[in-house]
């Protein structure tokens, strides 16, 4: 018994900054949308401890604090509109955490074996997404990739390489090669 605690221990002191580090690092810079699936966990509060899957509104109901539009604000950034929110009158010191439980899908079209959404990973490159669409057929062009991405309501086309990360929501265009 004595070693598991001393585990435990060892986890929580060593471990587990290095754990919510990294954890930070991959949601830092991701902002919500629509398909995204998140969960808030107040520490203590199990009435205020939700999962949510992001609608196209943008906007969730909250027990205590009603509506909040959450579309383009990072994970942390909800974090802190629900703490502000819950202390004061309702928690004294509210221990708020959201993570991200899944990403919104992204989307690759054309000259792949098998094209369609498919589940967001962090690290995802067109490469990648076209592994996943089960490769590219014959007459794909690794030189005529288009991308389109959402960004604050804007959508921009752009032309891309198999190198290319991607983002949640992201959709990938490959066409043909003229020979």
């Amino acid at each position: 018994m004595k070693l598991y605690m001393r585990s435990k221990l060892l986890f929580w002191i060593v471990l587990m900054p290095f754990a919510v580090s990294v954890h930070a690092q991959v949601n830092a810079g991701h902002k919500l949308g629509a398909g995204d699936k998140v969960s808030v966990l107040v520490y203590g509060e199990s009435d205020l401890s939700i999962d949510l899957l992001l609608d196209e509104s943008g906007v969730i109901n909250y027990p205590f604090l009603g509506e909040i539009a959450v579309s383009g604000l990072t994970p942390a950034q909800l974090e802190n509109i629900i703490v502000v929110g819950l202390k004061g009158d309702y928690l004294v010191n509210p221990n708020v955490t959201v993570s991200m439980l899944e990403y919104r899908p992204i989307y690759i079209y054309g000259e792949v074996n098998s094209p369609g959404g498919y589940s967001y990973q962090p690290g995802l490159t067109v490469a990648k997404a076209a592994a996943l669409a089960q490769g590219l057929t014959e007459r794909a062009s690794e030189n005529r990739i288009y991308l389109i991405r959402e960004d604050e309501g804007e959508e921009s086309k752009e032309k891309i390489d198999m190198s290319t990360r991607l983002f949640p929501g992201d959709t990938v265009t490959i066409d043909q090669g003229f020979f």
